[in-house]
């Protein structure tokens, strides 16, 4: 069988940085191995090559993976990404994946808001089911789409206003407080396109310059010093938002308050990751930042729900069909 896996992981010096993928992928793979399967081919994408390229080589996955799960019918695909095929959906590609295989298995959350041939060309050539990763992210993430239990908090950061604006809109709305903070916060200062009122920073922590030792000086968010720049939110505002967080029944952050791989600036990142992981509601964290800042903390376990997906988290919930979850009847 074949069974599309999310193993699009860090790499540093040759080796995994974050497993934290690897090990979402393992009660698939388990269940499969305990229920007899005579061999188990694990295809994913690494990166973002444009063909054949050491650098995003399967290897350093490969190994952690058999460090994991010691068992010698798991076998790990290339990646994906290398055939330029994938990307295209080529037929012909899929076809080779499918080749020999009796069923395929798609587990890749992460992967499925993408029409590739390893999450969609495959499944229209083999009988498909969903894994256990992909039902869980379906059923967690959909609690937010339906009733949930007020007050309904939202935590919104990053640098683009326009990457996250269909979940803003689509949550937001039914959301009883939203909270905007990082570069997207200064965006929706100067114009904001949504339709309902948000919570902005009242001060940040201001820098000289983008550098992680730069200068820096808490100041209220409208008396930024010229040719300074705001990469956290400030010490009132960290407060402000802890607060309506812990007033929260349910609850959905997705995206840093600033610069958060800089120490320096990581603090409003880290208050907040605190206070979701504190609240008495039900919590889910989507985004590579704020599952990192949550791991860093030692916190994923306190949340009811770390997304691994990232962008498909999103389109999920901004209402978009997944062409990786359409094409499985029992899934979709």
């Amino acid at each position: 069988m074949l069974v599309r896996a999310d193993l699009n992981v860090p790499l540093e010096d040759g080796r995994v940085a974050d497993d934290t993928r690897i090990h979402a992928s393992l009660p698939t793979l388990r269940y499969l191995l305990e229920e007899d399967a005579t061999a188990v081919a694990v295809c994913s994408h690494l990166g973002r090559p444009k063909g054949p390229d050491p650098a995003f080589s399967m290897d350093p996955v490969r190994n952690r993976l058999r460090e994991l799960l010691p068992d010698e019918r798991i076998e790990v695909l290339e990646n994906t990404r290398f055939d330029p095929g994938e990307t295209r959906n080529d037929p012909a590609f899929a076809r080779r994946l499918a080749e020999g295989r009796d069923l395929f298995v798609e587990d890749a959350f992460g992967s499925v808001h993408r029409a590739h041939a390893s999450t969609v060309g495959v499944a229209e050539l083999l009988p498909a089911y969903a894994g256990l990763l992909l039902e869980r992210e379906l059923e967690e993430l959909g609690k937010l789409l339906g009733e949930v239990e007020r007050p309904f908090v939202l935590v919104s950061g990053g640098a683009k206003v326009e990457d996250k604006l269909g979940v803003l809109r689509n949550l937001g709305g039914k959301a009883d407080t939203v909270l905007v903070g990082g570069k997207m916060a200064e965006e929706l200062r100067e114009g904001s396109p949504l339709g309902f009122p948000v919570e902005l920073p009242t001060d940040v922590v201001a820098a000289a310059a983008f550098q992680a030792d730069a200068e820096t000086k808490v100041v209220p968010y409208d008396a930024l010093p010229d040719g300074w720049l705001g990469l956290d939110i400030g010490p009132e505002s960290r407060e402000k938002f802890s607060a309506e967080i812990a007033k929260a029944k349910t609850i959905f952050w997705n995206g840093p308050m600033g610069v958060f791989e800089w120490p320096r600036f990581a603090e409003g990142t880290k208050a907040v990751a605190e206070a979701v992981a504190r609240a008495e509601a039900f919590s889910v964290v989507g985004g590579a930042d704020s599952i990192r800042a949550l791991n860093e903390l030692g916190l994923v376990d306190k949340v009811s729900w770390a997304s691994t997906g990232g962008g498909a988290a999103l389109e999920l919930l901004e209402g978009k069909e997944l062409p990786g979850v359409a094409v499985i009847p029992a899934a979709s």
